[in-house]
């Protein structure tokens, strides 16, 4: 039973980080004015091609 809930602690806490990596990246590449990586928006659940046509 403890290998089972390390896995789920593993891969919740490993999506957790990942998570806040692609938004602290999205958000920065946004402040600088660029365009973030696709990758990191859709770890996001963005649409890469969608990104784009967003106004201010």
């Amino acid at each position: 039973m403890s290998a089972i809930r390390n896995s789920v602690r593993t891969g919740f806490f490993g999506r957790a980080f990942a998570v806040l990596g692609a938004a602290n990246a999205v958000s920065a590449a946004v402040e600088a004015g660029r365009r973030p990586r696709a990758s990191d928006l859709r770890e996001l659940g963005i649409d890469p091609t969608s990104f784009g046509q967003v106004s201010r």
